[in-house]
């Protein structure tokens, strides 16, 4: 037990010094070339334009990287406690897209708003949510109806949000939100909002995550454990849409992140979400960041979007989890 204790802290200890080599690396790399103690000269100092361009354009794209990240992969892990299935993921049941169409209405409607545009976009999500859970419902609880009517869900928000522009001029330039990934243009006062609303969130889920144990288990345990379960199921919900809203939001639609790290935690630290949890964070923050780096140095000077490297990477990664599903839940 204790060696195993230990195996986990190595693991939260490296997987933090990873992620760190990545932040360093994305912040000397790219159009703008740089070395550590030049950066960190210029920072210090103010004198090298180059530190300037990397301190105000380069630093919030990283750092809202790796927030986005985070909030959805925890997301996604407590949306696979709640529908004890590997495979939900706010952007496979349609919580990103919904979130997205309400984002777009917001700023296509009122784009002075902009600081409420995660609270917009969580109405969106729970509107997706909601639909999904009202439609997939047939006196009984099915994880896997759940995810095919998301998947549904997700497609009609999708067509919503192509649409939107050619009624809303104003949201053509936010339209990506509903397709790609809008992190090659976060501002500091982006970082600062995501901050807030990720903050929150991820605060919330590491408090729940007791609750997401007992979800695990059946529903007639859980209740013999105590835990009032469709209280519980909402609420736990409820957290993980205003994450993946709030990312959605201000860093516009990664697909797979959700999907993926849950289960990289699982297999590195287990099912205990006290631990999971952080570990999703840490290892979503890392993901998303090093998606934006390879996407923004590897075509250079072109860009390539970071939802655009999610999807090549996820998947084959969803045909591996698609096999391993079933012997997951001992199936």
């Amino acid at each position: 037990m204790r060696s195993q204790s230990i195996g986990r802290i190595a693991l939260f200890i490296g997987l933090l010094v990873l992620l760190i080599g990545v932040f360093l690396y994305s912040a000397i790399t790219g159009s703008i070339k740089i070395t550590p103690s030049e950066l960190i000269v210029g920072l210090l100092n103010g004198t090298d334009e180059r530190a300037a361009i990397i301190r105000d354009l380069r630093f919030p794209r990283m750092i809202m990287s790796m927030l986005v990240g985070a909030a959805l992969a925890v997301s996604g892990a407590l949306l696979q406690a709640v529908m004890r299935n590997p495979l939900a993921d706010a952007g496979v049941i349609g919580i990103s897209a919904g979130a997205g169409v309400f984002t777009v209405l917001l700023t296509g409607l009122f784009p002075l708003l902009f600081f409420w545009s995660p609270l917009f976009a969580f109405v969106g999500g729970a509107v997706a949510w909601l639909l999904v859970y009202a439609i997939a419902w047939r006196g009984e609880y099915s994880p896997v109806r759940l995810v095919l009517v998301g998947i549904a869900v997700h497609m009609i928000f999708t067509g919503i949000g192509q649409l939107l522009p050619s009624f809303l001029r104003s949201s053509i330039g936010q339209a990506n939100l509903i397709s790609s990934s809008t992190l090659a243009y976060a501002t500091w006062e982006d970082v600062r909002l995501l901050l807030i609303y990720g903050t929150i969130g991820l605060a919330l889920a590491l408090l729940l995550s007791p609750w997401c144990n007992l979800l695990a288990l059946q529903d007639k345990t859980a209740h013999n454990l105590g835990l009032h379960v469709t209280r519980a199921r909402l609420v736990v919900s409820a957290v993980a849409v205003l994450l993946a809203s709030a990312a959605a939001a201000v860093g516009g639609f990664l697909f797979f992140v959700g999907l993926l790290v849950p289960a990289v935690a699982r297999l590195c630290v287990g099912s205990d979400h006290r631990l999971s949890l952080p570990f999703s964070a840490l290892a979503g923050a890392l993901l998303v960041l090093a998606a934006d780096t390879i996407g923004r140095t590897i075509a250079a000077p072109n860009e390539i979007p970071a939802s655009v490297v999610m999807m090549v990477v996820g998947g084959p990664c969803l045909l591996m989890l698609l096999r391993r599903g079933g012997r997951a839940h001992g199936n």
